[in-house]
């Protein structure tokens, strides 16, 4: 790993093959979206117009 400075701004440089395993174990600590079900879903989507209806 080295550091580079470019205006001012340090910057650091890492080899190809460690800064791909650093985007894996980023990308698994985000907590997959839920999903819902269908009826679940409509409820939601109601509730988000019913919202987005007063605001208008």
């Amino acid at each position: 790993m080295n550091t580079v400075t470019i205006e001012r701004k340090k910057y650091v440089v890492v080899p190809q093959k460690e800064y791909e395993n650093l985007l894996v174990k980023a990308a698994s600590k985000i907590t997959p979206v839920k999903k819902l079900s269908l009826t679940q879903g409509k409820k939601l989507a109601y509730k988000l117009i019913d919202k987005w209806a007063k605001e208008k």
